[in-house]
């Protein structure tokens, strides 16, 4: 994964000149074996238009969310040597606010804590609830950033 996560990085930095970060369950060591990789990047907010047209030429557009009262994030997928990389970019403020986060649950949260939550994230999987498992997985999330708007996208079923 971690060199799949290189190559994807180098990509996404490549295509849009903004370098990536990690910002999903592998980087929180909150990841099951079937998660998927999820990196972010910060772009100014008068280079919107562009990086989307950059972007429509090696992703898949999945959608805007709200990241608060005032600003959203785009979100894009595409898949390298078989796994699936969802790229979120956020307003290099938000950026910035979702980076602190990272950190925080990095040197805050402890492996109990860790085992719980993807031990609880593996039932949920497993048991074929998707609403609740995509709702467990941004409890994380949450907690370490209350500020931004956490709303859950249940996968597919068999995804």
């Amino acid at each position: 994964m971690e060199r799949v996560r290189t190559e994807a990085s180098a990509l996404i930095s490549e295509w849009t000149g903004h370098k990536p970060r990690d910002v999903g369950s592998f980087s929180t060591r909150l990841n099951l074996e079937t998660s998927d990789l999820d990196l972010g990047i910060g772009y100014p907010v008068e280079d919107r238009h562009r990086l989307r047209e950059v972007l429509k030429l090696h992703t898949t557009f999945l959608g805007e969310r709200k990241t608060s009262f005032s600003t959203s994030w785009l979100v894009f997928s595409f898949t390298l040597e078989g796994i699936e990389i969802d790229l979120s970019a956020l307003t290099v403020e938000d950026f910035a606010v979702a980076c602190r986060m990272l950190d925080q649950i990095d040197t805050t949260m402890i492996l109990d804590e860790r085992i719980a939550h993807t031990w609880v994230k593996h039932l949920l999987r497993c048991s074929g609830r998707v609403e609740e498992y995509a709702a467990w997985k941004l409890v994380t999330y949450a907690r370490f950033c209350p500020e931004f708007n956490w709303v859950p996208v249940p996968e597919k079923p068999g995804v």
